[in-house]
Protein backbone atom coordinates (compact mmCIF):
# COMPACT_ATOMS: atom_id res chain seq x y z
CA UNK A 1 0.00 0.00 0.00
CA UNK A 2 3.06 2.19 0.70
CA UNK A 3 4.66 1.93 -2.68
CA UNK A 4 1.42 2.61 -4.41
CA UNK A 5 1.01 5.94 -2.63
CA UNK A 6 4.89 6.91 -3.20
CA UNK A 7 5.38 6.46 -7.00
CA UNK A 8 2.05 8.86 -7.61
CA UNK A 9 3.69 11.37 -5.21
CA UNK A 10 7.58 10.66 -6.73
CA UNK A 11 5.63 11.45 -10.27
CA UNK A 12 4.21 14.47 -9.13
CA UNK A 13 6.84 16.06 -7.44
CA UNK A 14 9.01 15.26 -11.51
CA UNK A 15 6.18 16.83 -13.36
CA UNK A 16 6.19 19.89 -10.67
CA UNK A 17 10.12 20.40 -11.22
CA UNK A 18 10.07 20.11 -14.41
CA UNK A 19 6.50 23.07 -14.64
CA UNK A 20 9.59 25.18 -13.05
CA UNK A 21 12.57 24.64 -15.14
CA UNK A 22 10.39 25.61 -17.83
CA UNK A 23 9.15 28.81 -16.50
CA UNK A 24 12.43 29.67 -14.64
CA UNK A 25 14.68 28.66 -18.59
CA UNK A 26 12.44 30.99 -20.13
CA UNK A 27 12.79 33.49 -17.32
CA UNK A 28 16.23 33.67 -18.42
CA UNK A 29 16.47 33.04 -21.89
CA UNK A 30 13.93 35.84 -22.12
CA UNK A 31 15.55 38.69 -20.29
CA UNK A 32 13.00 38.75 -17.66
CA UNK A 33 16.21 37.47 -15.42
CA UNK A 34 19.37 38.72 -16.28
CA UNK A 35 22.65 37.25 -16.41
CA UNK A 36 24.45 37.96 -13.12
CA UNK A 37 21.33 38.60 -11.31
CA UNK A 38 20.36 36.30 -8.14
CA UNK A 39 17.35 34.01 -8.44
CA UNK A 40 14.74 34.80 -5.81
CA UNK A 41 15.08 32.89 -2.05
CA UNK A 42 13.70 29.45 -2.04
CA UNK A 43 11.08 30.58 0.41
CA UNK A 44 10.19 33.02 -2.31
CA UNK A 45 10.20 30.61 -5.67
CA UNK A 46 7.72 28.53 -2.97
CA UNK A 47 5.05 31.24 -2.66
CA UNK A 48 5.53 32.56 -5.60
CA UNK A 49 4.63 29.46 -7.64
CA UNK A 50 2.67 27.46 -4.96
CA UNK A 51 5.01 24.59 -4.63
CA UNK A 52 7.27 22.31 -2.17
CA UNK A 53 10.79 23.02 -1.22
CA UNK A 54 11.46 19.61 -2.79
CA UNK A 55 10.16 20.68 -5.73
CA UNK A 56 12.34 24.07 -5.83
CA UNK A 57 15.53 22.27 -4.91
CA UNK A 58 14.76 19.79 -7.73
CA UNK A 59 14.25 22.29 -10.24
CA UNK A 60 17.50 24.86 -9.60
CA UNK A 61 19.45 21.48 -9.35
CA UNK A 62 18.42 20.96 -13.32
CA UNK A 63 18.75 24.77 -14.20
CA UNK A 64 22.49 23.89 -12.87
CA UNK A 65 22.79 20.88 -15.23
CA UNK A 66 21.82 22.50 -17.89
CA UNK A 67 24.58 25.31 -17.50
CA UNK A 68 22.02 28.27 -17.00
CA UNK A 69 22.33 29.11 -13.04
CA UNK A 70 24.76 28.51 -10.64
CA UNK A 71 25.06 28.34 -6.82
CA UNK A 72 27.23 30.12 -4.45
CA UNK A 73 26.90 28.26 -1.30
CA UNK A 74 26.11 30.64 1.48
CA UNK A 75 25.18 33.39 -1.10
CA UNK A 76 22.94 32.67 -3.39
CA UNK A 77 21.51 30.75 -7.24
CA UNK A 78 22.81 33.44 -9.84
CA UNK A 79 21.82 33.41 -13.58
CA UNK A 80 25.20 32.75 -16.12
CA UNK A 81 25.90 34.58 -18.46
CA UNK A 82 25.15 32.50 -21.99
CA UNK A 83 28.20 32.45 -24.02
CA UNK A 84 28.39 30.62 -27.55
CA UNK A 85 30.50 27.78 -25.66
CA UNK A 86 27.74 26.43 -24.01
CA UNK A 87 24.98 24.72 -25.35
CA UNK A 88 25.80 23.66 -28.97
CA UNK A 89 29.07 24.43 -30.67
CA UNK A 90 28.13 26.09 -34.41
CA UNK A 91 30.39 27.54 -36.65
CA UNK A 92 28.68 31.02 -37.03
CA UNK A 93 31.75 33.40 -37.71
CA UNK A 94 32.07 32.94 -41.64
CA UNK A 95 28.75 33.25 -44.00
CA UNK A 96 28.42 29.76 -44.92
CA UNK A 97 27.95 28.80 -41.20
CA UNK A 98 25.33 31.63 -41.03
CA UNK A 99 23.59 29.96 -44.13
CA UNK A 100 23.93 26.63 -42.04
CA UNK A 101 22.00 27.64 -39.10
CA UNK A 102 19.30 29.44 -41.17
CA UNK A 103 18.90 25.91 -42.94
CA UNK A 104 18.71 24.75 -39.48
CA UNK A 105 16.04 26.82 -38.28
CA UNK A 106 13.68 26.73 -41.04
CA UNK A 107 12.43 23.09 -40.04
CA UNK A 108 11.87 24.30 -36.33
CA UNK A 109 10.88 27.15 -36.61
CA UNK A 110 8.20 27.23 -39.50
CA UNK A 111 6.38 25.10 -37.26
CA UNK A 112 6.86 26.92 -33.89
CA UNK A 113 5.38 29.41 -35.81
CA UNK A 114 1.98 27.85 -37.00
CA UNK A 115 1.66 26.35 -33.30
CA UNK A 116 2.84 29.89 -32.04
CA UNK A 117 -0.38 30.92 -34.25
CA UNK A 118 -2.50 28.44 -32.52
CA UNK A 119 -1.45 28.56 -28.88
CA UNK A 120 -0.30 32.32 -27.96
CA UNK A 121 -1.70 34.25 -25.39
CA UNK A 122 -2.72 37.49 -25.48
CA UNK A 123 0.15 38.32 -23.09
CA UNK A 124 2.92 37.18 -25.77
CA UNK A 125 1.85 38.47 -28.26
CA UNK A 126 2.15 41.69 -26.55
CA UNK A 127 5.37 40.48 -25.57
CA UNK A 128 6.42 39.78 -29.61
CA UNK A 129 4.76 43.22 -30.84
CA UNK A 130 7.18 44.83 -27.73
CA UNK A 131 10.37 43.14 -29.18
CA UNK A 132 9.09 44.25 -32.84
CA UNK A 133 9.16 48.12 -31.45
CA UNK A 134 12.22 47.61 -30.01
CA UNK A 135 14.14 46.26 -33.16
CA UNK A 136 12.38 49.14 -34.57
CA UNK A 137 13.36 51.98 -32.11
CA UNK A 138 17.04 50.46 -31.78
CA UNK A 139 17.50 50.08 -35.74
CA UNK A 140 16.31 53.79 -36.31
CA UNK A 141 19.09 54.89 -33.77
CA UNK A 142 21.59 52.92 -35.84
CA UNK A 143 22.01 50.35 -32.76
CA UNK A 144 22.28 46.89 -32.64
CA UNK A 145 18.74 44.97 -32.72
CA UNK A 146 20.39 42.08 -32.34
CA UNK A 147 18.53 41.21 -28.85
CA UNK A 148 15.23 41.97 -29.71
CA UNK A 149 15.55 40.28 -32.89
CA UNK A 150 16.14 36.86 -30.87
CA UNK A 151 13.81 38.19 -28.32
CA UNK A 152 10.81 37.73 -30.55
CA UNK A 153 12.21 34.50 -32.13
CA UNK A 154 12.48 33.31 -28.49
CA UNK A 155 8.46 34.44 -27.73
CA UNK A 156 7.39 32.51 -31.12
CA UNK A 157 8.96 28.99 -29.87
CA UNK A 158 7.32 30.10 -26.33
CA UNK A 159 3.96 30.98 -27.62
CA UNK A 160 4.15 27.03 -28.41
CA UNK A 161 3.53 26.07 -25.46
CA UNK A 162 5.84 23.45 -25.72
CA UNK A 163 8.76 23.84 -23.71
CA UNK A 164 11.21 21.71 -26.54
CA UNK A 165 10.98 24.27 -28.75
CA UNK A 166 12.38 27.00 -26.24
CA UNK A 167 15.18 24.24 -24.41
CA UNK A 168 16.22 23.70 -28.60
CA UNK A 169 16.17 27.59 -29.21
CA UNK A 170 18.28 27.95 -25.48
CA UNK A 171 21.36 25.35 -27.19
CA UNK A 172 21.45 27.66 -30.39
CA UNK A 173 22.12 30.68 -28.07
CA UNK A 174 23.93 33.32 -29.56
CA UNK A 175 24.43 31.61 -32.79
CA UNK A 176 20.34 31.95 -33.36
CA UNK A 177 21.22 35.92 -34.90
CA UNK A 178 24.76 35.32 -35.78
CA UNK A 179 25.16 38.35 -38.48
CA UNK A 180 26.88 40.75 -36.91
CA UNK A 181 29.77 37.84 -36.02
CA UNK A 182 30.22 37.53 -39.55
CA UNK A 183 34.08 39.12 -40.56
CA UNK A 184 33.76 41.97 -43.25
CA UNK A 185 35.72 40.26 -45.81
CA UNK A 186 33.04 37.03 -45.56
CA UNK A 187 30.15 39.76 -45.85
CA UNK A 188 31.01 40.93 -48.48
CA UNK A 189 29.29 43.68 -50.01
CA UNK A 190 26.49 43.06 -47.54
CA UNK A 191 24.99 46.44 -45.78
CA UNK A 192 23.79 45.00 -42.23
CA UNK A 193 21.26 47.63 -41.72
CA UNK A 194 20.01 47.15 -45.15
CA UNK A 195 19.54 43.85 -43.94
CA UNK A 196 18.18 44.52 -40.44
CA UNK A 197 15.07 46.62 -42.29
CA UNK A 198 14.43 43.88 -44.85
CA UNK A 199 14.23 41.34 -41.51
CA UNK A 200 12.02 43.85 -39.87
CA UNK A 201 9.32 43.82 -42.73
CA UNK A 202 9.35 39.80 -42.99
CA UNK A 203 9.06 40.01 -38.81
CA UNK A 204 5.95 42.00 -39.21
CA UNK A 205 4.49 39.52 -41.44
CA UNK A 206 4.80 36.66 -39.16
CA UNK A 207 3.83 38.71 -36.51
CA UNK A 208 0.41 39.74 -37.97
CA UNK A 209 -0.25 36.07 -38.84
CA UNK A 210 0.24 35.28 -35.52
CA UNK A 211 -2.25 37.63 -34.53
CA UNK A 212 -4.88 36.71 -36.45
CA UNK A 213 -4.05 32.92 -35.58
CA UNK A 214 -3.27 31.96 -38.57
CA UNK A 215 -1.34 29.01 -38.84
CA UNK A 216 -0.29 28.49 -42.59
CA UNK A 217 -0.03 32.19 -43.52
CA UNK A 218 2.30 31.98 -39.88
CA UNK A 219 4.13 29.23 -41.57
CA UNK A 220 4.63 30.49 -45.05
CA UNK A 221 5.97 33.87 -43.21
CA UNK A 222 8.10 32.71 -41.41
CA UNK A 223 9.68 30.39 -44.36
CA UNK A 224 9.78 33.13 -46.46
CA UNK A 225 11.43 35.22 -43.93
CA UNK A 226 14.36 32.58 -42.90
CA UNK A 227 14.99 31.63 -47.20
CA UNK A 228 15.40 35.38 -47.50
CA UNK A 229 17.69 35.76 -44.80
CA UNK A 230 20.08 32.48 -45.52
CA UNK A 231 19.83 33.78 -49.51
CA UNK A 232 20.64 37.35 -48.99
CA UNK A 233 23.63 36.23 -47.09
CA UNK A 234 24.40 33.69 -50.25
CA UNK A 235 24.19 36.94 -52.58
CA UNK A 236 26.34 39.08 -50.14
CA UNK A 237 29.21 36.79 -49.82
Amino acid sequence: MQQTTEAPLRKRTHNLAHDLVTKLSQSILLGQLKPGEKLPSEGAIVREHGVSRTVVREAISKLQASGLVETRHGIGTFVLEQTGEQGLRLNVDTAAGVRGILELRLGLETQAAALAAQRRSEQQLQQMRQALDDYQRLLSSNDSCAEADRRFHLLIAEATQNSCFVEIMQHLGSSMIPRTRVNVAERGQADLGKLAQLANFEHEAIFNAIRRQDPDAARAAMWLHLTNSRDRFGAGS
